[in-house]
């Protein structure tokens, strides 16, 4: 017996997700944001006012773009979601919830802001929710991007619940000892 996953590995999470950044300017970021999207299971990727094209994304092995739409956006007024689509800001700001504390919606477009600054006013008043990732200061915009998708799988999938103390789930556990 292997301890290869089952072939419904992972566990995909309800609903769907998309991910976006506005006003990008570094290839390599957008790269490592969708080729992160892709393999979280994102249904699309997105950029507002980005100053190169997905397609520019070298960073992107997964050569995500032949598996899932990447929408470039040239201003915030061509945006448009799918119906029931939220957008979610992640932000550094003071009206933003811990994303520890937050419930993803069943259907969201998650936005990040660029490289050096921050999501402009008008995208913010846009967003439905804004959070935050509890760091000290601003960390890199595709790292970000991949803690945001890692917390909706994590939450919004069905994997076991984690033990009390450390140690894998019990279910993980017992499927060594028969092999």
């Amino acid at each position: 017996m292997t301890d290869r996953p089952p072939a419904t590995w992972p566990p995909t999470p309800r609903g769907y997700f998309a991910i976006g950044a506005e006003r990008m300017s570094k290839s390599l970021n957008l790269g490592n944001l969708m080729r992160s999207a892709h393999g979280f299971g994102a249904s699309f990727t997105s950029t507002v006012g980005a100053t190169y094209r997905a397609l520019e994304a070298f960073a992107d092995t997964s050569k995500s773009q032949l598996h899932l739409p990447h929408y470039n956006w040239p201003t915030l007024d061509d945006m448009a979601l799918p119906n029931g689509c939220k957008l979610v800001g992640i932000e550094l700001v003071d009206r933003a919830v811990d994303l520890p504390s937050f419930r993803h919606p069943l259907r969201a477009a998650y936005v990040l802001g660029p490289e050096q600054g921050s999501l402009s006013d008008e995208m913010l008043a846009r967003c439905e929710h804004v959070v935050r990732i509890p760091t000290k200061f601003c960390i890199n915009v595709a790292m970000a991007g991949a803690i945001v998708m890692y917390d909706r799988v994590r939450t919004l999938a069905r994997f076991p619940d984690r033990p009390v103390g450390e140690s894998a789930p019990q279910q993980a556990a017992s499927r060594k000892n028969r092999g």
